[in-house]
């Protein structure tokens, strides 16, 4: 049974494969993307956490004693970012937790660590067609600021830029 009440902070053994597996089976199932983007997921994601710093990262999740169940990732140690600038990545919340509130508390949860960290803008990059993250998104303050077509995931997608200002 996945502990719904507690997010957890920071990395854990096995955060890597699970969340770059849920994103492999998620976007494979409804959107047909190849293993290419599973892979992009985990060597990206591993990369991060090279580098991961907690006092400009943030990991949180959720999950039970043998797997993450959902996550989202606030990078703010990338050395390619500009300054003050975070990046919002790698968010997934397994199918069977839907509906419950969860994604909204790991968006509010993630967007309040950059604010006390002191970011000024937060970035992220999605694409056309997820319509409840886009949701949570918007309601967040999120705004679109560039779309087009593009091959980043695998396949062809309507590329979506967003940023928010703190």
């Amino acid at each position: 049974m996945v502990d719904v009440s507690n997010l957890e902070r920071g990395p854990c053994p096995g955060l890597l494969g699970d969340v770059a597996a849920m994103h492999g089976r998620y976007y494979a199932k409804h959107w047909g993307f190849p293993i290419v983007f599973e892979d992009k997921v985990a060597r990206e994601m591993g990369a991060f956490l090279q580098r991961y710093d907690p006092a400009r990262d943030l990991i949180l999740w959720l999950g039970d004693e043998h797997r993450v169940r959902g996550s989202i990732t606030m990078d703010g140690s990338d050395p390619a970012l500009d300054r003050g600038q975070a990046h919002l990545r790698w968010f997934i919340l397994d199918e069977s937790l839907a509906g419950r509130g969860l994604g909204r508390r790991l968006v509010d949860t993630a967007l309040g660590f950059a604010r006390e960290s002191g970011f000024a803008s937060i970035y992220l990059t999605t694409f056309k067609g997820l319509g409840s993250a886009m949701a949570l998104y918007e309601r967040a303050g999120f705004t679109l600021v560039d779309e087009q077509e593009g091959q980043t995931w695998g396949r062809t997608v309507l590329e979506q830029l967003l940023e928010l200002e703190l």
